[in-house]
């Protein structure tokens, strides 16, 4: 059941792998403007994804009362202490680099996209790993991308994914009385919203706390009942 997860987490270390290799032969130039073109590429993912909306009232109210959940449980705040603590604690053993930006920043992209939730959901249901495939192919290439200017805390995003995506395959039999094809389009729609934002955020231009906006996700799960 959680074979299409370990499959990505494994993809996660093999990318970080080569972006650790090629990191120290790629110009800080061209590492930028890779890492510029793949946000550019994130974003149109995530708009894309919004168009699976089919009541925005659904995903308004979903993102306001997941981040004020979120914010009430200070998630961001925990992620990043959790990516200090692992930076503190490899930088005793001599492991230097940006590690908990790049374990923040990795976590985010792989977990809160629509693949991420739409693909373990289908591995749960159906056993399908098809989706998370694909999402492997795409997230071994923006490791590589991120380790090579990030370095090795892109590869301990890999424990996030396996506990993000692994708790929605294994929670999806329990769900699926409720796990109407609108309640997965909600969710699959408020996900892309949160790559939108992370989007800018890789861009430069915004600094909005993505993780605090994650709770929304499952928002539509009750909201689509209730609407």
């Amino acid at each position: 059941m959680l074979t299409g997860t370990l499959v990505n987490a494994l993809g996660i270390l093999a990318g970080t792998a080569v972006g650790l290799l090629l990191g120290r032969l790629i110009p800080e130039r061209l590492s930028d403007a890779v890492t510029k073109a793949v946000a550019l590429c994130v974003l149109y993912i995530g708009v894309s994804g919004t168009l699976a909306d089919e009541n925005t009232l659904v995903m308004i109210v979903s993102m306001v009362l997941g981040t004020i959940v979120g914010e009430l449980l200070r998630l961001d705040d925990g992620l990043q202490a959790l990516g200090g603590r692992i930076e503190a604690a490899l930088a005793k053993r001599g492991v230097k680099g940006r590690i908990s930006e790049g374990f923040v920043a990795a976590s985010l992209l792989f977990c809160v996209g629509a693949m991420a939730i739409v693909g373990a959901l289908e591995s749960g249901l159906t056993g399908d790993h098809a989706t998370l495939y694909a999402k492997t192919m795409l997230d071994t290439v923006s490791s590589a991308v991120y380790a090579s200017t990030m370095g090795f805390g892109v590869a301990l995003s890999a424990i996030p994914v396996l506990l993000y995506q692994g708790a929605i395959t294994l929670g999806a039999s329990l769900l699926s009385p409720v796990l109407t094809g609108t309640v997965i389009n909600e969710m699959k729609a408020v996900g892309s919203l949160l790559i939108v934002a992370l989007s800018l955020n890789m861009l430069g231009l915004t600094r909005i706390k993505v993780m605090n906006s994650v709770p929304a996700v499952f928002f539509p799960i009750l909201l689509c009942r209730l609407m």
